[in-house]
């Protein structure tokens, strides 16, 4: 196979998912990743249907994904007296199996290492293709060459920003900001709503999760303090249940994260010998399809290419014309007002949604139908 020496950007579920698969058809597989080294942590991440199951069996990974599943927790819903409302059952937070995104991040990356050259703690300043290939600049590493290039980086994607121009063009503000923090607040998993704000505590998720709804701001992503000022400004006026005890507790935490939700939008994922993978081409955060996305994305990707002989144009268009149409569910979907209803009517009937096993049923159906609706390619026989 020609087009042999593969450069990804990101070490967190999509770029070691696919390079899985890149090492497996003989690919010369190095990931760069700005984080010191495997990223821990994060909140909960989740699989579903029949085509989620395959890839990962595929992949030689199903049985050790199953033994480090969290088994799904329902969340009660609750009011400021802690009065249950309703209950947001397992199967619908956390699809039918749910692994915590640090424990499935160090899974592939154990899988990998060894076939893989990984790069932690440094990041891509440039991209020039030439004939031959990508000559890719980097902010503390020497210059090399690669075949190819894989943004598998995120909604915030450097390559996607440096390849196909500056995210404002890609990327839609969803009117919700969200902030992961580890309080020592763990125990049942509750949810506290009022309009426009959410707060939930306990189960695999997170130890802390808000979702607010917000206008888009201009921050800085690697400054925590900066990010905490957000988050207690946003709460400083929710004073129900324990939002109060909760917020004293954020200056302190030293693990905590807050970003927008959003949506990346783009009608082709490659450019030239650059191609765009996972969030970093169909994101949208909290939506819910993610990481199956990711790992089905990186499923067809790395066949596409082996099945071309590593021919990348032949490869990035039927990549493109499989994944497009998947991937549709993340052009549709949004959180933000699911999780933080703006009124407290639209929260009475978002509670009524799971109250109604008619309803409710109806809803899971839609989400399998939306997370099997692709006819996988057997590459292997190829």
């Amino acid at each position: 196979m020609k087009n042999t020496t593969v450069l990804i950007s990101g070490a967190s579920i999509a770029g070691p998912a696919l390079a899985l698969w890149l090492a497996r058809y003989g690919c010369t597989v190095t990931v760069v990743e700005r984080s010191s080294g495997p990223r821990s942590g994060g909140q909960a991440v989740d699989f579903k249907g029949a085509t989620h199951h395959k890839v990962l069996e595929r992949m030689g990974i199903l049985d050790d994904v199953l033994s480090l599943q969290t088994g799904g927790h329902d969340q009660t819903v609750i009011d400021a007296n802690e009065k249950p409302l309703t209950v947001i059952p397992g199967e619908f937070t956390g699809g039918d199996i749910e692994i915590r995104r640090g424990d499935l991040g160090q899974l592939l990356y154990e899988k990998t290492k060894d076939q893989c050259e990984y790069v932690f703690g440094d990041s891509i300043t440039s991209l020039t293709e030439t004939a031959n290939g990508v000559h890719v600049t980097f902010q503390r590493g020497a210059p090399r060459t690669f075949d190819l290039v894989v943004g598998a980086d995120g909604i915030h994607s450097n390559v996607r920003r440096l390849a196909f121009g500056p995210e404002h063009d890609y990327v839609k503000h969803l009117d919700h900001y969200y902030a992961i923090a580890q309080l020592g607040s763990g125990g049942k998993a509750l949810m506290y709503n009022e309009p426009g704000r959410m707060v939930a505590v306990g189960g695999p998720k997170a130890e802390a999760f808000f979702v607010f709804k917000s206008e888009e701001l201009e921050y800085d992503r690697y400054d925590s303090d900066q990010m905490k000022k957000i988050l207690l400004d946003a709460y400083r006026d929710n004073t129900g249940w324990r939002i109060p005890e909760l917020l004293a507790k954020v200056p302190a935490s030293d693990d905590f994260y807050l970003d927008a939700l959003a949506r990346v939008d783009m009608e082709h994922y490659a450019k030239g010998r650059i191609v765009l993978l996972g969030d970093a081409a169909y994101g949208n955060t909290l939506g819910g399809f993610g990481t199956g996305l990711a790992i089905v994305g990186a499923y067809v990707l790395a066949g596409e290419l082996a099945e071309a002989g590593g021919d990348h144009v032949r490869a990035f268009a039927g990549y493109e014309e499989q994944m497009v149409r998947y991937s549709k569910i993340a052009k549709q979907a949004s959180a933000g007002a699911f999780l933080a209803p703006p009124t407290r009517w639209k929260m009475w009937l978002r509670n009524l949604t799971f109250r109604s096993g008619f309803l409710l049923k109806a809803m899971l159906k839609l989400t399998d139908k939306f997370a099997t609706d692709i006819e996988l390619k057997d590459y292997a026989t190829k």
